[in-house]
């Protein structure tokens, strides 16, 4: 087996396994796979498909060259005496005329221009390069059999990882308008309560301009306090995140993974969109109302450094959000300070370079996101923050746009619909870390 033949398989080989990971993590749980685990098994089986054709193509094209060099062999022996002269004559001149040869006869070489060779002299010259006859320049000759190997490996830039979504509560809904019930006050009025001594009515008092009647109680009458909440129902919108991009139907019918790539890369890019608006949307026209814009979420301005902020934003969230906050959403520039925090004798205080996995801050998991702006943290029970899947991911195309079915061009559209809103606001702090 070829090197390459080998490295094509052992490539399937890991995409098979993490495939068979994803399955099996659900399976030991007896359970269907999720979301995440679900695209990393589509993912993984389809890479090992692409895999898999790509080894076929390297097999056919190594039995072409094979092919070839039998050719080649047969090509190499001379059919007449005048082929065989020439043959000797190419490749004579190319070892006398080469750099090698001639310094080798430079030691023998007279005053006078002669070459004078002793009968015991050692004769040795570098390494000459010579070009096979099977694989030279030309087109012409056996160079024409050599094939470019073009790998099927497309590299492309790079991608953020994307966190915010699965600190979130993912929701269902079936309706274009999402609504909740979120409370707005609540007066707790309980107190212990004294035994009646009087079984006296309340006494009626009625106003003389408006005929409003107040009850007064009676002293011993043993009544009970009365407490009082206040709600509002609040409404979110299903909105749509999308991108197209055009393609010829001639790519996506000659490269059988651009298809594939397209649809990917669309689908990333409507997840990235989806992460900032969950954060950072402001609310107008079409933009959501992200974490950092909805009204009624706490602050914390920065003091004395990333640690003692933090921990003021606990309090914050515990005594005025009642919330038990779950994560700490970092830029990975501001986590980077966090992990390089020193005491006086220069010890990490996270741990170090040798910890394993991320380092809680006061027990809180510390989430990386490139989505959320240096200097600025969020923490908060992410319980609270809700997302409504309406039409999860999807790609379609279509050539009915524009003049796209007289050019041979494809729109190849990616959209997502969903809701998203803040049930308890005060359970988010906004952390100012500089």
């Amino acid at each position: 087996m070829s090197a390459r033949l080998q490295q094509l398989k052992e490539r399937a080989d890991a995409e098979l396994a993490k495939a068979r990971t994803a399955a099996e993590a659900a399976e030991a749980e007896k359970r269907d796979m999720n979301e995440t685990e679900q695209v990393d098994y589509d993912t993984a089986v389809k890479a090992a498909k692409e895999i898999l054709d790509a080894i076929k193509t390297a097999k056919a094209d190594e039995a072409i060259l094979d092919e070839a060099r039998k050719l080649s062999d047969e090509v190499g022996a001379p059919e007449s005496p005048d082929n065989l002269k020439a043959r000797v004559k190419s490749l004579g001149l190319t070892v006398v005329e080469s750099p090698e040869f001639k310094a080798m006869l430079k030691q023998f070489t007279t005053s006078d221009g002669t070459v004078r060779i002793q009968d015991r002299a050692k004769v040795q010259s570098d390494p000459i390069q010579v070009k096979s006859l099977f694989t030279g320049a030309s087109n012409t000759s056996g160079g024409a059999f050599v094939v470019n190997d073009r790998t099927d490996i497309v590299e492309m830039l790079g991608r953020k990882p994307l966190t915010i979504r699965s600190l979130c509560s993912n929701r269902r809904t079936t309706s274009d308008m999402v609504e909740f019930v979120r409370q707005t006050s609540h007066t707790n009025a309980a107190a212990p309560v004294p035994e009646a001594t009087s079984s006296d009515a309340p006494t009626a008092t009625a106003d003389t301009e408006t005929g409003a009647v107040t009850f007064t109680n009676v002293a011993g009458g043993g009544y009970k306090p009365q407490g009082s909440w206040a709600f509002e129902v609040v409404q979110t919108g299903v909105k749509t995140i999308a991108e197209w991009v055009p393609a010829t139907k001639r790519a996506l019918a000659d490269v059988a993974q651009l298809e594939g790539l397209i649809n990917d890369e669309l689908r990333a890019d409507v997840a990235e969109a989806e992460e900032n608006q969950l954060l950072n949307g402001d609310g107008s026209g079409e933009n959501f109302t992200g974490i950092l814009n909805t009204s009624g979420i706490q602050s914390q301005t920065f003091s004395t450094d990333i640690v003692t902020t933090v921990r003021k934003g606990i309090t914050k969230a515990k005594l005025i959000g009642r919330v038990n906050p779950n994560g700490l959403v970092l830029n990975p520039a501001d986590a980077e300070k966090l992990d390089l925090l020193q005491d006086g004798n220069d010890r990490y205080y996270f741990g170090g370079p040798f910890s394993i996995g991320s380092t809680p801050v006061w027990g809180l998991p510390v989430v990386q996101s490139e989505t959320i702006a240096e200097g600025t943290g969020l923490m908060g029970d992410f319980s609270k923050a809700v997302i409504w899947d309406r039409e999860q991911t999807t790609v379609t195309m279509t050539d009915s746009h524009a003049d796209f079915f007289i050019r041979n061009l494809v729109a190849v559209l990616a959209e997502e619909r969903l809701a998203f809103g803040v049930t308890r606001p005060p359970g988010f702090v906004k952390l100012a870390l500089a």
